[in-house]
This record gives structure tokens, C-alpha cells and sequence, in this order.
């Protein structure tokens, strides 16, 4: 079922979706939703898009607002361990409603240069895709996608506003998808697994 009319331009009716609608409806192991958004980077503006990381591990990194408390901590988390999440070919793409414009006075401001970029949802379509669209306040859930480097969705935790989520936990998950075997509860880089 859609979330929301104006979401969905008005193609879905009541539990009846077409498949051009953007219902967000997700599948592990199915492509990801393509995207392509404006992003910010360290003074530079530019477009992004999933195909641009071909090959790269990629984590779309969905948070509220710019300018707000627990989001800054998250952020700031994931631009300490870039380099861990650089090591195993993975690059974070944070992303919200905000436009390029506030990501760059954020960053400019109190916040401070990222290691990765932030990424423009302006038009919400992104948001509503990856079905984290919380269409009553314009904002997005706390939701982190992982995307392999074939665009394949391979994980995705979606956390309500007020709880920042696990970046350890982010790393971790990425490390076992990329054994290629199974890996049992708590498993951690360098132990045993269970093969295939």
C-alpha cells in the first residue's frame, strides 16, 4: 500500500499500486532503487548516482535534518571511520530532505567538513523509494541501505527518528556480506565462519 498521494503523484488508489508508483517497496536481493541526486563534498557541488559507484560497496545513509541533535553524532561517526569503510571498498552517502544549500552551511557551520558527501532529497522521491518517507512531516526515518557493488540491496535497517543507529554495526554487516559465506550471530573480521 502507498504511503501517500502526493508521493505517489496520485497512481495508486487505496491498496491498488501500479508499478510506476513509488511505493518503496523493497526486496533483499533484488536491485536497489536507482537514484541520482545533488550532493555536497567539501566545498564542491555535484550530482550523484548510485551507477556512479559501480563495483563500490555503498551505504545510503537516510537521516532527518540538517541542524538537528542526534543526527550530527551519526554523521560525525561515520566520518571517523571513513577510512575503515574506504578499506573494504564502501562509500557512505548520507542523505536527506535538506537542500545542497543547507548541507554546505551545516558543514561550514558547526557540523565541519564530512568524508563523505550528503546528498539532496528535495523532491522527496528518494526518500519515497527507499520507503522511509514519512509523508505527514516532509522527513526521512533513520534508515541505512546496504548496496553491493553489483546494485544489489543486500541489507537495510530502518530506525524512527529519535535513535541514532550502530556504525560498528554498519562496518561489521558489510565485512560479513563480503565473506560470501554464513556468517553466525555476533561474527567479527578475522573470526571463523561457516562457509558456504
Amino acid at each position: 500500500m502507498c504511503h501517500d498521494d502526493k508521493c505517489c503523484g496520485g497512481k495508486c488508489s487505496g491498496d491498488d499500486c501500479s508499478d510506476e508508483c513509488c511505493c518503496g517497496q523493497l526486496i533483499i536481493g533484488a536491485p536497489a532503487p536507482k537514484f541520482t541526486m545533488e550532493g555536497y563534498l567539501k566545498g564542491q557541488k555535484k550530482h550523484y548516482s548510485l551507477k556512479d559507484f559501480a563495483g563500490k560497496w555503498v551505504i545510503l545513509f537516510f537521516y532527518p535534518l540538517d541542524f538537528t541533535f542526534v543526527c550530527p553524532t551519526e554523521l560525525l561517526e561515520l566520518s571517523k571511520k571513513h577510512e575503515e569503510f574506504e578499506k573494504i571498498n564502501t562509500q557512505v552517502l548520507g542523505v536527506s530532505v535538506d537542500s545542497v544549500y543547507s548541507h554546505e552551511a551545516w558543514s561550514k557551520g558547526t557540523l565541519g567538513d564530512l568524508n563523505f558527501p550528503l546528498l539532496s532529497d528535495l523532491t522527496k522521491m528518494t526518500s519515497c523509494d527507499y520507503n522511509v518517507l514519512i509523508p505527514e512531516s516532509g522527513i526521512s526515518l533513520r534508515g541505512a541501505f546496504i548496496i553491493d557493488p553489483n546494485g544489489i540491496l543486500k541489507s537495510y535497517i530502518v530506525n524512527d527518528v529519535a535513535i541514532g543507529r550502530n556504525i560498528d554495526e554498519l562496518l561489521r554487516l558489510v565485512e560479513a556480506f563480503q565473506t560470501g559465506d554464513l556468517c553466525p550471530v555476533g561474527w567479527q573480521k578475522g573470526e571463523k565462519t561457516l562457509g558456504k
